[in-house]
C-alpha cells in the first residue's frame, strides 16, 4: 500500500484542511481515505451508531480531490495527525519559479483500526437519481434540529440521554424530501457544503443509501434496517 499522496497545489491542501477542520468540530476522531486512479476520496462521520440500540443514522461527508494515480490505498487515520500533516505541507517553501505547478505530497499518519463507521462502506457505482431539492430545505432542517437537540438537552446529560435525543431528532425525515433523515442537513450546513439557498441538490440512491450531491460535497446516508424504504 503507498505510504504517500499529493494534492495538486497549496489551495487544495487549503481546503482539505477546512473540510477536515469542520469534520473535527462535530466528531474529533478519524478520517477515511480511499485512492486510486488519480482521485482522493475523503470519508468523515458527522453521524453514526455507537450501539445496537442506537437508532441514530449513520451520516457521511464526502469531498473528493486529484491525486497521483500512483497512490493506491484505502486507509483511516487520526483527523489531528492528518492536519498536522497538511499544516507542514502548506508550510513547505514555493517553488524555484512562481508560475511552476508542483504537486505536494503528504505522507499518511498510522492508521487506526478501532473506527466502527468507517467499515461501512458506501457504494461507488450503482448511484441512480431519484429527485431534487434545494439548499434552503438543508438550511431550514438543520437549524429546527439544532434547536430542538438545544432545548431538549440541559447541561450535565448523560451520554446516553444525549444519544437517544440526538437520534430522534437527526433520524426523523425532512419534512420536504421523504426518506432523508434531517442529520443529513445537519452534515450539510456542518461541513460548510451549504452557501446559496437556492442552490440545486440532487438526490440518488442506490440500495439503503441516498447521497446528497452539492458542489462543494457529498452527503451519504444509510438509512436504518426498519426504514419503510427498505
Amino acid at each position: 500500500m503507498s505510504q504517500f499522496f499529493s494534492l495538486v497545489d497549496t489551495l487544495a491542501v487549503s481546503d482539505l484542511q477546512v473540510y477536515l477542520s469542520r469534520a473535527g468540530r462535530v466528531e474529533d476522531g478519524s478520517v477515511r481515505l480511499v485512492a486510486g486512479s488519480g482521485v482522493l476520496a475523503v470519508y468523515t462521520a458527522i453521524l453514526y451508531p455507537r450501539s445496537l440500540l442506537d437508532h441514530i443514522p449513520t451520516v457521511l461527508g464526502l469531498r473528493t480531490f486529484a491525486t497521483d494515480r500512483e497512490a493506491v490505498f484505502d486507509a483511516v487515520v487520526p483527523t489531528r495527525s492528518l492536519l498536522d500533516r497538511l499544516a507542514r505541507a502548506a508550510d513547505a517553501p514555493p517553488p524555484a519559479t512562481p508560475d511552476e505547478a508542483v504537486p505536494i505530497g503528504i505522507r499518511l499518519p498510522l492508521e487506526v483500526s478501532t473506527v466502527t463507521w468507517a467499515g461501512i462502506t458506501p457504494p461507488r457505482g450503482g448511484w441512480h437519481r431519484v429527485g431534487e431539492t434545494s439548499g434552503g430545505v438543508l438550511e431550514r432542517a438543520s437549524a429546527e434540529g439544532i434547536a430542538d437537540v438545544a432545548e431538549a438537552i440541559p447541561s450535565g446529560t448523560g451520554e446516553q440521554l444525549v444519544q437517544r435525543v440526538r437520534g430522534e431528532v437527526w433520524g426523523r425525515p425532512i419534512p420536504q424530501l421523504e426518506y432523508v433523515a434531517a442529520g443529513a442537513a445537519f452534515a450539510a450546513q456542518s461541513l460548510g457544503f451549504l452557501v446559496e439557498s437556492d442552490e440545486a441538490v440532487s438526490v440518488h440512491e442506490t440500495g439503503p443509501w441516498t447521497r446528497l450531491t452539492l458542489r462543494r460535497g457529498h452527503v451519504l446516508v444509510k438509512r436504518a434496517a426498519w426504514s419503510l424504504r427498505g
